[in-house]
């Protein structure tokens, strides 16, 4: 299901150049020791499953540099880069593909 509604976002939002659209993952709720965090202790999750990708960034001779990740690959990115925009009532980030720090292998 969520690969469908993925993709039902890229085609809707197409991120230009080097941008890559990203959806936050679900912060933990409960802590090691079994500590339930209220949500005005929650921090914002740096990991994100990237949903679209631009075409990617030019070079000084006009070559195309491709794109680090691909659609479905989850990220850890900068805590306080991108830009949020509202899509079909959800919440996404609008990042470079320089904010990614990693690709987080499975």
């Amino acid at each position: 299901m969520a690969q469908a509604q993925n993709s039902k976002i890229s085609t809707k939002f197409k991120p230009l150049g080097d941008r890559v659209l990203v959806r936050r993952l679900a912060a933990e709720e409960k802590l090691k020791g079994g500590i339930i965090l209220p949500d005005t202790a929650k921090k914002k999750q740096e990991q994100a499953e990237v949903v679209a990708i631009g075409a990617g960034k030019k070079d000084k001779d006009a070559a195309l540099i491709p794109m680090p990740v691909r659609e479905g690959d989850i990220i850890l990115m900068e805590k306080y880069s991108g830009q949020e925009v509202l899509l079909d009532d959800e919440e996404f980030v609008v990042l470079r593909a320089g904010d990614i720090i990693a690709i987080v292998q499975p």
